[in-house]
């Protein structure tokens, strides 16, 4: 595995090397995009809701009922410091896609249907736009070792060739579990960091990424929210409020 590497100081400001940037490498990790304060405060708000649940089934009715399409986690995912910078970056008005997802991973939970296995996203969204763009939130510091989001290096490229040739039309599914066989495959490196609370990486539709297992003792807490510009094809299946029995 390799660094994922963050954007410079010098090039926050300048869109056109920020989107030259992103079509190179697939990816923008953006550190201290956020405030850590207000990631930190939803993350307090998260806990206090869901650490006092006695059972599997009232975590999800809480998760699912209140959280998800809560005023409070709407106010996170649309705070001036991402929707602004969406607007800025994307040139137009931002639109955010209703489906917003949040993964919790306990202490040593990991394997086959915990963690995130390896796949591009334009899989899953393929009634829009191919333009739309992840971004990926650990709402607290995230080490390594907690299971963060790791990215296969210059995979879309490939992904890209392969999805033009019709050769990738694939069903919505993962790829795969083994990220070294996929690594090897690609003859590629997987790339990860420690993140940090108001760090967020923006990934493009047909970069290839997992989540790492929990190996810590800490629990991994994250959110991935999609913007795209409101004027290009948008995923209609993916304007409901997100479900783990959603079927996408």
């Amino acid at each position: 595995m390799s660094e994922l590497v963050a954007v410079p100081e010098e090039e926050r400001g300048d869109r056109g090397q920020l989107r030259a940037r992103l079509q190179q490498d697939g990816y923008l990790f953006m550190t201290g995009l956020l405030d850590p304060a207000v990631v930190l405060a939803f993350r307090e708000y998260y806990f206090g809701l869901t650490e006092a649940v006695a059972d599997r089934a009232s975590y999800r009715k809480v998760l699912f009922e209140e959280i998800v399409p809560g005023a409070e986690y709407a106010a996170f995912c649309a705070q001036p410091a991402l929707k602004g910078w969406f607007e800025w970056f994307l040139g137009g008005e931002p639109f955010l896609h209703r489906r917003k997802i949040i993964r919790q991973t306990a202490p040593g939970e990991n394997g086959i249907g915990t963690a995130t296995q390896a796949h591009y996203d334009l899989v899953y969204l393929r009634g829009g736009s191919d333009q739309v763009l992840s971004a990926w939130i650990p709402l607290g510091d995230c080490p390594v070792s907690r299971g963060g989001l790791t990215y296969l290096e210059g995979s879309h490229h490939r992904v890209l060739e392969e999805e033009a040739a019709g050769r990738l039309k694939r069903p919505a599914a993962s790829i795969t579990a083994d990220l070294p066989a996929l690594a090897t495959q690609y003859d590629a490196n997987w790339l990860v960091a420690d993140y940090a609370a108001g760090d967020v990486v923006v990934h493009t539709a047909h970069t290839i990424h997992a989540a790492l297992d929990n190996v810590s003792t800490e629990f991994r807490l994250s959110t991935d929210i999609r913007y795209q510009r409101a004027d290009e094809a948008i995923d209609n299946r993916w304007q409901n409020h997100w479900h783990d029995r959603d079927w996408l």
